[in-house]
């Protein structure tokens, strides 16, 4: 009786083309209910696939049914996690993992025992959350629900979040990401996966907003970890809005060449004092960006024994490999190459070497930049005319320390020659006996460099020995003294 009412109100001419007409309608409501393109045109050559923008059904969202001329069974429905509902007259049905337009066939297949060429429509009215992964290199990788903005269903201003949105939610991609092959992992079917590359590199230079797409529940993000380091693109990386945040505090430990290697906490800042960084003493720091160069000012400065050329970045991955990043600062003082000046991030190594050999020239020049301690602390004993602890420029040699203590003593001092005590980085203290020549330049025979926390003995002259003047002196120095004196250095 159903069928043949309904068989007889479809061949009226007019009632038919309205149907069609209707029936043409709610389908294009479905399709801009998902947010779904119009058919797509040629794809970026950024993404090597175009990406299948398909709504595919799940549990969560709320759909309406649409039987024409059959209202008693139109309805809404909310999908349950299994993904089957229950309709009137053909019992379940299961829509998990269709369209709206292949869940209108599954349905009309199913209606077609009971009525003659059903008419049926799948309206998407309110989407469910989107539950995505994200992967590889990025500051909290896992996995995150972003709800969606807007209206949904007959509100078509529905906003689906994005790849740049799931990223920034995952606190940003680091600094060792290669951004030029993020890929994204989608389901089209029920037992089907499409993957996609993005460029996003692209977005950065041009702006070119095609390589942000749309996310679907499901989806997988992974940024791979970059093969090749760029110096000259990672700053441009770090001042993307989906990169790891800007004012987060990194640790970074630093060894080598400076004068107090360690691990530092450091803040990025504005350069008006406003913010900046702190050391493992607490100490104030210069402000600006996390950079290789307020790490080291950080550590004190360099040595005067500091190989500027071949410093190394060793930076940790998410893949459990290790970055090198090779840094000139040397060209970076010469040719104003800021390149060399990388950004650092959480959990780097600074690595500066030792110098083969040194170059009294360059290491005068590096004295006066900002690679190097302001003033460094050696101290001048014995027998000259200002004997204790004396500030002195980096890379001051011992010339200069002597001559800025007032220099010998002439009535009692030994001219001829000095003791160096020095203590080293390990622990161990050294000395050595140092010609004295006024006339010659930095050299390390007979005028060295000196070294932060250098001792400077002048003796007594004749055959008089330094035990007595060692007693006379006290604190730390006179400790140093007493002990090297023990041991017969």
């Amino acid at each position: 009786m159903l069928n043949k009412s309904l068989s007889k109100f479809l061949i009226k001419p007019s009632v038919g083309m309205a149907l069609l007409t209707a029936f043409n309608a709610a389908v294009s409501s479905a399709s801009l209910a998902q947010g779904q393109p119009l058919p797509p045109t040629t794809p970026s050559p950024s993404i090597q696939t175009q990406i299948d923008t398909n709504y595919l059904l799940g549990g969560g969202d709320l759909i309406r049914v649409n039987v024409f001329e059959v209202p008693e069974y139109t309805g809404e429905y909310q999908v349950p996690p299994g993904g089957a509902i229950n309709l009137p007259l053909i019992g379940s049905v299961s829509v998990l993992g269709l369209t709206t337009e292949q869940a209108s066939d599954e349905i009309a297949r199913r209606y077609a025992r009971f009525l003659k060429r059903p008419l049926i429509s799948v309206n998407l009215l309110s989407p469910r959350p989107i539950n995505i992964f994200v992967a590889g290199e990025v500051t909290r990788p896992g996995a995150y629900t972003l709800s969606l903005s807007g209206g949904a269903g007959n509100n078509p201003g529905v906003q689906y979040p994005t790849v740049l949105a799931a990223l920034t939610t995952a606190q940003g991609v680091t600094l060792a990401a290669d951004v030029t092959q993020v890929q994204l992992r989608r389901k089209t079917g029920r037992s089907s996966e499409q993957t996609v590359t993005v460029n996003l590199k692209e977005l950065i230079q041009t702006g070119t907003l095609s390589q942000d797409i749309t996310l679907r529940d499901g989806d997988t993000i992974v940024v791979p970890t970059a093969t090749n380091f760029n110096i000259a693109e990672s700053r441009n990386l770090f001042s993307a809005n989906f990169a790891a945040s800007q004012t987060t505090p990194r640790t970074v430990t630093i060894i080598g060449e400076v004068n107090r290697p360690g691990s530092y906490l450091v803040t990025p800042g504005n350069t008006d004092n406003q913010a900046g960084a702190t050391n493992n003493s607490g100490a104030a720091s210069p402000t600006g960006l996390p950079n290789v160069t307020r790490v080291i000012q950080l550590a004190g400065g360099i040595t005067a024994q500091a190989d500027v050329r071949n410093l190394r970045l060793r930076r940790p991955t998410r893949t459990g490999s290790e970055q090198a990043i090779d840094i000139n600062l040397w060209q970076l003082l010469q040719s104003g190459d800021a390149n060399q000046d990388i950004i650092v991030q959480d959990g780097d190594t600074i690595v500066i070497p030792t110098a083969t050999e040194i170059n009294p020239a360059e290491a005068t020049q590096l004295a006066t930049t900002t690679l190097s301690p302001t003033r460094i602390q050696v101290g001048v004993v014995g027998e000259v005319k200002r004997p204790g602890l004396t500030d002195v420029q980096p890379n001051s040699s011992l010339n200069q320390a002597i001559l800025a203590a007032g220099g010998f003593n002439d009535a009692r001092a030994s001219s001829n020659a000095v003791d160096l005590i020095r203590l080293n980085p390990n622990g161990s203290v050294t000395k050595r006996i140092v010609k004295v020549d006024f006339s010659a330049g930095i050299n390390e025979q007979t005028n060295p460099i000196l070294r932060n926390n250098d001792v400077v003995v002048v003796n007594r002259s004749g055959a008089a020995k330094t035990g007595d003047t060692i007693n006379t002196i006290t604190g730390p120095l006179g400790i140093i003294l007493n002990l090297l004196n023990i041991f017969g250095l």
